[in-house]
């Protein structure tokens, strides 16, 4: 598979927050590059966003790389605004949270309780190792 980073970022962006705003979406794009940075997550954010971690077939950190879907954005006006804020991440305007993890508020993963909470922006939870 050959992977384009400020693409991947974008897809990532638009199918994991773009219904958010625009710091939402900086929110997110910031976990995937402060995975990018960490030795415990693959070093380049192809990697970080295709990581499968989990026993099961579809174990993956970003679960819309594992639903069976093609990435084929439907909404243009979301898909060119997450490609903005790729484009702005990938340059370094980032907000600065650290965070290197993140689930959907109306969720309660396990690991939740393992992490510290550093804020919340929209519809999203944002969490750093201790």
């Amino acid at each position: 598979m050959i992977c384009e980073a400020v693409t991947a970022l974008a897809l990532a962006i638009y199918y994991e927050g773009r219904n958010q705003s625009v710091d939402g979406q900086r929110a997110i794009a910031e976990v995937v590059l402060n995975r990018v940075a960490d030795p415990r997550f693959p070093d380049t954010i192809c990697g970080v966003l295709s990581e499968d971690r989990g026993p099961k077939a579809h174990d993956c950190q970003f679960s819309y790389m594992c639903d069976g879907l093609p990435e084929s954005p439907r909404d243009r006006t979301a898909y060119d605004t997450a490609l903005r804020v790729a484009e702005s991440a990938v340059r370094g305007d980032v907000l600065g949270h650290g965070a290197n993890h993140y689930h959907a508020t109306y969720v309660k993963p396990s690991w939740a309780s393992h992490l510290t909470r550093v804020g919340q922006i929209g519809d999203h939870v944002f969490y750093i190792w201790d």
